[in-house]
């Protein structure tokens, strides 16, 4: 092929620009030939054409020439009238004649003239072959009618010399409606020329006013005119006539004389009639159908006020208001707009909040898609602060729901490249589609990570719940429940950030260690400082641990009820004297009492490893029962400097569930799990975590519990004989996402010996990718079965399981009724409560409003008073009003959605995404720590407070302590049916620990008044009803106790119905019936959460504190942490260090 670029010469540089101004002389000679294109366009009407009609500049300067033509000749109409003098007589010739000035006749034969030469010339250029379609145009007569009367008296006055000519009268006025028509296709050609496109509401009311004041134009001048043989009306009076008929007002004082006006005056009444009512209608119509779109945001406010854009599938109630409270809850977002752009019609609901002054100032609907560029021009978007993008959760196919969001973020991407984006995405295999995101939540993994942690950390989901929240903690401050208040302050505390040098908590701190900085600014102002940042690192490392020093310009993340920007400060000294009694001072120091606890190297937590303990550190031991004269225990100081003799390096790093083992279970477990990363990731994107691993992946036939295979012979979860108890997992399908429920719970950190069995209950067989991803864990199973199913929960070990999680289904979020998609969820749930007292029980639903339905009693006062409580915080405006429910309170439900303002916080807090994945273990950052428990014994109990925890934890393994898990038992009232509920409950207990000796603990559960069995219900009741006519020959006494005795037997009997039927169908299985707690039912008890509490909290029996532990393998620096001898090689320590102090 002919290169043809070679064959051309280039034109030398600088030859260039000056041969485009003079061309050049050595081109001359070539041989080309210049060829112009005129497509089709070289003749003179073609030209012409282009310049009148088709360029959209010139046509545009020609319309306003033309407009102001009419306009002119109006206005000469107008002085025309108002310099004649009104004749006597009446006469019809004045009708005809009317006395007009020669230099004022000259001007309108001049634009006359004008104006008849520009009509005939767009005629002649638009004809098409048709000239009566041009000649009957209704433009086209009004401009012969008016332009020509004036060219012939021209023509008679210069040739036939006939002066009187000029004075023939010719209803110049009418040209106001030329005017009109030109100022409707000037419009048109405007936007046309600046490439932007008017709404069709303006142009509507451009026409329908234009239209009212040519007819008034033409009423008043009709009528001045007509009334030049009546009353001579000026021009002042006809407006008023106008007016006052037009306005149907008709006061009658101006009326018209003769009966030329008279049917002037008809005629304009029903033009006005049949013209108006029509423009009328077509602009209702409009504002309708923009009421429904939402119109268009402002260009002039944008460019003036900031807005952010929420596109949203559908808006629901629910969410608009989560997102309003939130986003609105920050006081520098209240001068932000919102801009709502939705694909759908706005909601019957929706309408209405939006109504509220509150709202309606500061929201804007508009109905588009963002896949539009002109939806996304109305919404403003380039200049918008922020654009959120939420999928539709309630969709059936939550791929398909995921497929549009994908969509709407690459649209606004492109249209608005500079414009921040917060995406929510549902699958996590589809997040590797939107990384240019500057923000990204994935619901499935947040919500599976937040079910495994529930699992071994209590009430992880309630915990992130709270802190992800905006809350001034004021919840239940009026409540007479002390752990209301409590509860209520606490939950009020969220997680800040400030630069250390510019902070008054933590500047003193600058050159010492992290933990030292932690305990000293908990101590004295009450704040939990759990994460740094450095300047020129984009990672945040939560308690990267002692040997980490602050810098100046380090970014500190703490824990506090406000940021410090709104706290005040007092004088240290009158808080010294008005806070601190004189007989809790130790020595001649004014500090509080948890000070001065903690100053003294009071507490320190004994954890007894003295295995790994440097033979120089002081070695710490509790107090003997017999030596009462010895002192309270001491809790070494936090140094200011790491010592690094006295880190416990092997102790962070050594597996705790080694140091009771025997030689020969040593080998065999080290040969049996290995600690490296997961050889194969379900999905991209997911972030490499250090597990626990088997040396070579189990078979997919050995992970189908419930079946046998050549490998094994066992079928059902109590054949395999597990040492610890299990966790069950009922899903629907095994997404991608439930591999984020796994990783948690075999991550490198967990002691080996506490790992529990995890078996997915799933509706449907899982993948074969899946499966590959899961089987080099240890001890992880799968099932076919339904919690519908007593077989199936029997067989998968649900009678001495640990925790059972129930995910909400994917196929019940789509229900006619949007607050029914929980409901297959909630009964099945009640049934597990039912069947299985003693189970643990965490569930996932989909709207928050449907948890009071949770551990459910009619009858119960309790459960009406915390109603009767949501109900009021709910009307004070708070954003929490459901944290008051018991099961949320405790950790046994939660909703996803109640995550959403976790990307609504992301906006003022960047940084919370990334907290919030680091506590949850989805992201693992080299030198960041991870969040764990701890719970606390009776040998612990002399550490007495929360502050002297806090210095204990932080002195001995670098633990940094956020929130206390606490468990109490539940004040009933006085009243008949709590009373006899209490004395059953006290009886089923008794019972219990009659039967089964071997229990050792119990958890909230549940009961619903059912029964299976009516005829053994119908029997109990006769029986207590006739126990109950021979009430009246007791005492009292007697006679209350025999009540109590029938309601119990009443409840009791429902009971072992349930339990005989749960304990058949183990023996038709074959299963042994050994374990099963039928009547541990302990539902007298409440558990909730303290985050970061005062120091002078009380610690109490059977606490749960949540930690932050450092990295482990920040200790090791010349190790490879992938490496199986750098974990076997480790020094023992005792075990119960990671579960208890």
């Amino acid at each position: 092929m002919v290169d043809l670029e070679s064959e051309v010469p280039p034109l030398p540089p600088r030859y260039r620009f000056r041969d485009l101004l003079l061309g050049d002389q050595g081109w001359q000679n070539d041989d080309r030939v210049q060829v112009e294109f005129y497509m089709n366009e070289n003749t003179f009407k073609e030209r012409l054409k282009l310049f009148f009609i088709k360029n959209q500049r010139s046509s545009l300067r020609i319309r306003l020439f033309n407009f102001s033509l009419k306009l002119l000749s109006c206005l000469l109409y107008i002085i025309r009238v108002l310099l004649e003098n009104p004749s006597q007589g009446n006469e019809w010739s004045h009708i005809f004649w009317v006395n007009r000035s020669l230099p004022l006749w000259g001007l309108q034969v001049s634009v006359a003239l004008i104006s008849l030469f520009e009509t005939i010339l767009l005629g002649y250029l638009s004809y098409k072959g048709n000239i009566w379609e041009q000649i009957l145009r209704i433009p086209f007569i009004l401009e012969i009618i008016n332009a020509v009367p004036f060219i012939i008296s021209f023509w008679f006055v210069f040739q036939i010399f006939w002066p009187s000519l000029r004075n023939l009268f010719v209803p110049v006025f009418l040209n106001c409606w030329l005017a009109k028509h030109a100022l409707e296709n000037m419009i048109n050609d405007l936007h046309r020329a600046i490439q932007r496109t008017q709404s069709a509401m303006f142009n509507q009311v451009l026409i329908l006013i234009s239209t009212l004041l040519c007819l008034i134009f033409t009423c008043i001048c009709g009528i001045q005119h007509l009334e030049r043989i009546g009353k001579k009306l000026n021009l002042f009076d006809s407006l008023y006539f106008c007016i006052v008929t037009f306005s149907t007002v008709g006061f009658g004082d101006v009326t018209p004389e003769t009966w030329s006006s008279k049917l002037f005056v008809v005629a304009m009444i029903c033009v006005a009639l049949v013209v108006l009512p029509i423009q009328f209608e077509q602009l209702a119509y409009l504002w309708m159908e923009r009421q429904k779109s939402g119109g268009n945001y402002s260009r002039h406010r944008a460019q003036t006020e900031k807005h952010v854009v929420l596109c949203v599938s559908s808006l629901k109630i629910d969410l608009l208001m989560d997102f309003l409270n939130e986003f609105y809850a920050h006081p520098r977002l209240q001068d932000y707009y919102v801009v709502i752009l939705c694909p759908t019609e706005m909601d019957v609901q929706v309408r209405r909040v939006l109504q509220i002054p509150m709202w309606s100032q500061r929201v804007i609907y508009l109905q588009g898609s963002a896949l539009k560029d002109q939806d996304l021009l109305r919404a403003k978007m380039d200049d918008a602060e922020a654009c959120f993008i939420l999928s539709s959760r309630c969709e059936v196919d939550r791929t398909s729901s995921d497929h549009q969001t994908i969509l709407r973020a690459w649209a606004v991407k492109d249209f608005a490249p500079n414009c921040p984006l917060y995406v929510q995405i549902l699958k996590p295999e589809n997040k590797f589609h939107i990384k240019f995101a500057d923000h990204v939540v994935c619901e499935e993994e947040f919500k599976y990570a937040m079910l495994a942690l529930n699992c071994i950390c209590p009430a992880t989901s309630t915990l992130i719940t709270l802190l992800v929240h905006t809350s001034r903690g004021q919840e239940g401050q009026q409540s007479p429940e002390q752990w209301q208040k409590m509860y209520g302050r606490c939950s009020g505390n969220e997680v800040y950030h400030i630069v250390l040098e510019e902070s008054t908590f933590f500047a003193e701190y600058e050159g010492k260690s992290f933990t030292y900085a932690s305990f000293h600014a908990h101590k004295k102002f009450g704040v939990c400082l759990i994460g740094v940042r450095r300047e020129d690192n984009k990672n945040i490392l939560l308690n990267p641990g002692p040997r980490y020093i602050m810098n100046a310009t380090d970014i500190c993340f703490y824990i506090n009820i406000t940021k410090e920007e709104n706290s005040a400060f007092k004088n240290q000294d009158q808080q010294k004297r008005s806070n601190v009694p004189r007989s809790f001072y130790h020595g001649p120091s004014r500090l509080p009492v948890h000070s001065i606890i903690a100053s003294m190297g009071t507490v320190a937590i004994d954890l007894q490893d003295t295995s790994c303990r440097s033979t120089s550190g002081p070695t710490l031991s509790l107090p003997t029962e017999g030596s009462k004269e010895i002192r309270r225990p001491s809790i070494a100081p936090v140094l200011e400097v790491a010592d690094t003799s006295s880190i416990q390096t092997c102790d962070l790093l050594s597996d705790q569930s080694e140091d009771e083992t025997t030689a020969d279970e040593e080998i065999s477990s080290n040969l049996e799990y290995a600690k490296g990363y997961p050889p194969y990731s379900p999905y991209i994107g997911s972030s490499p975590t250090f597990c626990h691993l088997l040396h070579e992946k189990v078979p997919f036939c050995c992970l189908r519990l419930d079946k046998s295979c050549q490998h094994n012979y066992y079928e059902d979860a109590k054949a395999y004989g597990f040492k610890n108890k299990l966790i069950i997992v009922a899903a629907e399908t095994a997404g991608n996402g439930l591999y984020n429920f796994i990783v948690p719970l075999r991550a490198y950190y967990r002691p080996k010996k506490e790992l529990n069995p995890i078996v997915l209950l799933l509706d449907n067989p899982p993948d074969m990718h899946f499966l590959d991803a899961i089987c080099w864990f240890p001890m992880v199973y799968y099932m076919v079965g339904s919690i519908d199913n007593l077989d199936d929960l029997l067989r998968c070990g649900v009678t001495f399981a640990a925790n059972m999680v129930v995910v909400d289904k994917e196929s019940t979020m789509s229900a006619e009724e949007d607050y029914m998609a929980d409901a297959k969820t909630i009964v099945n749930v009640q049934t597990l409560f039912r069947l299985f007292s003693s189970l643990s029980i965490i569930t996932e639903l989909t709207h928050p409003a449907n948890m009071r339905f949770m551990q459910f009693r009619a009858k119960d006062c309790y459960s009406l008073a915390l109603s009767k409580l949501e109900k009021k915080e709910r009307e004070k405006g708070s954003n929490l009003a459901f944290m008051f429910r018991l099961p949320f309170a405790a950790g046994r439900v939660f909703s996803i959605s109640m995550l959403d303002t976790l990307l609504y916080q992301s906006f003022v807090k960047d940084y919370m995404i990334s907290i919030t994945r680091l506590l949850l273990g989805l992201d693992t950052t080299p030198g960041s720590g991870f969040l764990c428990s701890m719970k606390i014994t009776e040998d612990d109990l002399w550490i007495r407070t929360y502050a002297r925890l806090y210095q204990k934890l932080c002195s001995s393994t670098g633990d940094v302590p956020i929130g206390i898990y606490r468990t109490e038992s539940q004040k009933l009232a006085t009243s008949e049916s709590q009373i006899s509920i209490s004395v059953e409950e006290w009886e089923d207990t008794k019972d219990s620990k009659e039967q089964s000796h071997h229990r050792s603990n119990h958890r909230n559960s549940t009961s619903s008044d059912q029964s299976d069995h009516p005829l053994l219900r119908r029997k109990s009741m006769q029986w207590a009803r006739r126990l109950s006519r021979k009430g009246p020959k007791h005492s009292g006494k007697t006679a209350e106790k025999i009540t109590q005795q029938r309601l119990n037997l009443y409840r009791r009997s429902e009971r072992q119905e349930l339990a005989e039927l749960v304990k058949n169908r183990m023996k038709h299985l074959g299963l042994s019936t050994v374990g099963y707690d039928e009547m541990n039912d302990h539902q007298s008890t409440l558990s909730y959460i303290l985050i970061n509490p005062s120091p002078d909290t009380r610690l109490e029996l059977n606490d749960v504190v949540y930690l932050i532990r450092p990295d482990p393998l920040a200790y090791l620096p010349n190790s490879e942490p992938s490496r199986k001898n750098s974990i076997c090689n480790a020094v023992a320590q005792d075990s119960r260090e990671e579960t208890q102090l």
